[in-house]
């Protein structure tokens, strides 16, 4: 079988394919820039920007599935850039399948489409979450909309699921423990709260075997059809022992020191409107809706996917530590 992967040189992206190929499927991966790492796997390339319909089109050309795992992720950056990416990218994604008969999409959405800052998320499944209101961040804003148009495409001839992973870790990440170890390094690294609230998180190959599993049981009318599923590893953790955990296997010292919810929500505050005056480069180290992020409980149940299409994490959290540190071992071993 042939299928397109979106953005399958990021981190979950690679993981789609390496596993797909391992499937004896047919890869090709739609993306900025050229991957050596997709190339080593056997993975077909075709470059480009999700808002450009007519290389999507040209990409899907053939293909019998897609995986949409391409968005612009973050906590920063102009609404229209998240929308180009999140939303107008979906809807071209939405029409290449339409155009070349494709019959199966998985796409890979976020449990930030159901952020509450004042309404956290204890053990409760998709179908009892709703959306989100007055997103403090583009991409929660944008992923919510693209969601829903997904959702809404599940009809006869396109079976559609849509999968949220909540914090996806392991081997390969190249965005969020580095950024921890860095900042953890030069000491400017805070637990927003008491570090209490309890969050869920998935281990990258545990992510990966989601989507496995609900491709492999996606067909028009079957149970898992239209519908969003959130993905984890089933075993919330309280954020201070989550992040030390995740440090400790990168050999980085500990953090200790806190800072309120509140502090840290004004500090996002003055930030958003600091950068963009001052026109300042990069993210900026705090943005309200990171600071509820950190601060706010949010773990949700597995049952709905076990039940839907078998899910059941394979990696549990202690395990997913023990491959990470090896694997961080490894990379950044002298020599």
């Amino acid at each position: 079988m042939k299928i397109l992967v979106t953005g399958g040189g990021g981190f979950l992206g690679q993981a789609l394919c390496r596993g797909l190929r391992e499937r004896g499927h047919d890869v090709i991966s739609f993306q900025r820039s050229h991957s050596p790492a997709l190339a080593a796997l056997g993975v077909g390339q075709v470059r480009g920007d999700l808002a450009d319909a007519h290389a999507l089109a040209h990409a899907a050309a053939g293909a019998d599935a897609v995986f949409h795992n391409a968005a612009k992720a973050g906590a920063w950056g102009s609404y229209d850039s998240y929308f180009q990416a999140n939303v107008l990218g979906t809807r071209n994604v939405l029409a290449a399948c339409r155009a070349h008969g494709i019959g199966r999409l998985v796409y890979t959405s976020t449990p930030s489409v159901t952020h509450r800052a004042t309404h956290p998320v204890e053990g409760l499944g998709a179908d009892e979450v709703p959306y989100g209101e007055d997103f403090q961040a583009p991409y929660a804003a944008t992923k919510a909309i693209a969601e829903q148009e997904v959702l809404a495409a599940n009809d006869a001839t396109l079976a559609v699921v849509a999968l949220r992973p909540r914090l996806i870790w392991g081997p390969g990440d190249a965005q969020i423990l580095p950024r921890l170890v860095e900042r953890s390094r030069a000491g400017r690294l805070r637990i927003v709260g008491s570090g209490d609230n309890l969050v869920d998180t998935t281990y990258i190959d545990n992510a990966a075997q989601a989507h496995f599993d609900a491709f492999e049981h996606l067909a028009p009318g079957a149970a898992c059809a239209g519908k969003a599923y959130f993905i984890s590893n089933g075993e919330p953790k309280p954020m201070g022992e989550l992040l030390n955990a995740l440090l400790a296997a990168a050999g980085a010292p500990p953090v200790r020191k806190h800072l309120s919810f509140k502090a840290a929500y004004r500090i996002g505050a003055v930030c958003e409107r600091l950068w963009p005056l001052l026109r300042l480069r990069g993210e900026p180290p705090m943005t309200r809706f990171l600071a509820e992020q950190l601060s706010t409980t949010h773990w949700y149940s597995m049952e709905p996917a076990r039940r839907d299409f078998g899910y059941v994490p394979a990696v549990s959290f202690d395990e997913g530590i023990t491959r990470l540190k090896a694997a961080w071992r490894n990379a950044h071993a002298v020599t």
